[in-house]
């Protein structure tokens, strides 16, 4: 099980790391772009939370 757990967080912290990059390669960002970004980084950053949690117990 905690192989799965590992992956899923590699996978997360990979989809992070794209969004992070997105961000901050592109000085053209719409309101709209900014609030959709960050909507999807809550979300990782949740999961992320959630499988680190599992991890350790």
């Amino acid at each position: 099980m905690k192989d799965k757990i590992e992956t899923t967080l590699e996978y997360y912290q990979t989809k992070e790391r794209q969004i992070l990059d997105a961000v901050n390669s592109n000085s053209k960002l719409t309101t709209e772009d900014i609030i959709h970004y960050g909507e999807e980084m809550a979300i990782i950053v949740y999961k992320i939370t959630a499988l680190e949690i599992a991890k350790e117990n």
